[in-house]
């Protein structure tokens, strides 16, 4: 009879696997190998937290990821989130204050999540969100930057936070990254790289993977280039196109498939670096890991979503707890209609199915 498939364990699991990839990543910086080292102990008893929530029925995602601002400097080719409207060049004027996410912070730490990714817009424009990220250290906050921001503060704010590990996003080569996110762009985050490496920081790289840089940014040669400056991970994001326009950018079958194998093999090759694929490494979870089953979304406004690519909420978190944003109606009708394990093309089953979503969300 073939096991029931435990999205608890695999998700666990997960989690023990990337810190432990990190641990052995950082083991020639005694300074941030001891706080992978501890924060490995907190992951544990975290996991222990969520294990014992689960077998008393009630499922804790080990991941959250949170958009702390709707503003950011920069207008990426295709970028979804503008698209979608959740990131503007005016100041936002609804969007969560610092205390609110404060709070968000410490009801996660209570639960047992272990991961919160800092998103955007640009977070690192919060600053003072992110301070107090830095300071639930039982918590590692990935901040998925554009780079543009980074200066002595807050290299000074990541040596003394080894939690907060920045996550610059890159392209691939200059071409390549410059024509996505704009002239000098490259430049900037080489440099920024070169200076946490200079201070033995950990940081990683997200790529967002298109037809266009797809064999490039999955090449020995520019991964060896992010590690021999000190990159220790990098996150391959699937493009997710949320306009007719930008359809010819999003990855296919071929594309994916090549991912996949290219990643398996870098893992095995190259254990010097964490590779984190992103919605590729759900396959082995029995479906989409959204809307609660091993994380969900909330934007800058306080909505509780599925998934940033998936911008639906019932719920906002300002009139609400985190315990009760992880029971919405909505996600738990997605978990319970199993839309998060239907079979689609591929890339984000929530944004291919989206007409589905919506109808749930009126019903």
């Amino acid at each position: 009879m073939e096991k029931e498939f435990d999205i608890q364990e695999y998700m666990t699991k997960g989690v023990e696997r990337v810190v432990a990839d990190a641990v052995k990543a950082t083991l020639k910086n005694p300074k941030e190998s001891a706080f992978m080292l501890s924060f490995a102990a907190a992951s544990k008893a975290a996991s222990a937290k969520r294990k014992k929530s689960e077998q008393a029925g009630e499922h804790i995602p080990p991941f959250l990821i949170a958009s702390i601002t709707s503003k950011c400097n920069l207008h990426c080719a295709g970028c979804y989130s503008r698209c979608n409207h959740a990131t503007v060049d005016a100041e936002p004027v609804t969007q969560l204050t610092d205390e609110e996410w404060f709070r968000i912070f410490d009801e996660a730490d209570d639960l047992g999540i272990s991961f919160i990714l800092l998103a955007g817009g640009e977070p690192m424009l919060r600053r003072d969100v992110i301070e107090a990220a830095g300071r639930k250290k039982n918590i590692l906050f990935p901040i998925f930057t554009n780079g543009t921001f980074m200066d002595e503060r807050y290299f000074d704010l990541f040596d003394k936070s080894r939690n907060l590990i920045p996550i610059m996003s890159i392209e691939g080569k200059q071409e390549l990254t410059d024509a996505r996110r704009g002239a000098g762009i490259y430049d900037r985050l080489i440099k920024n790289m070169d200076e946490l490496n200079r201070r033995g920081l950990i940081f990683g790289a997200s790529v967002t993977v298109t037809t266009e840089n797809v064999r490039e940014v999955s090449s020995d040669a520019f991964l060896s280039e992010l590690s021999g400056r000190g990159c220790k991970a990098v996150i391959f994001v699937e493009f997710v196109p949320v306009t007719e326009e930008s359809q010819n950018l999003a990855p296919g079958e071929e594309e994916r498939a090549y991912l996949k194998n290219e990643i398996a093999r870098l893992r095995e090759e190259h254990p010097e670096m964490v590779y984190i694929s992103f919605p590729g490494d759900e396959k082995g979870s029995g479906g989409c890991v959204a809307a609660g089953r091993g994380f969900f979304h909330i934007n800058s406004h306080g909505g509780a979503e599925p998934c940033p690519f998936s911008p639906y909420s019932d719920v906002n978190i300002k009139n609400a707890s985190l315990r009760d944003a992880m029971h919405s109606p909505l996600f738990l009708a997605l978990q319970r209609d199993d839309i998060l394990l239907d079979d689609h093309e591929g890339g984000c089953v929530l944004y291919e199915k989206r007409e589905l979503v919506e109808q749930l969300l009126k019903s």
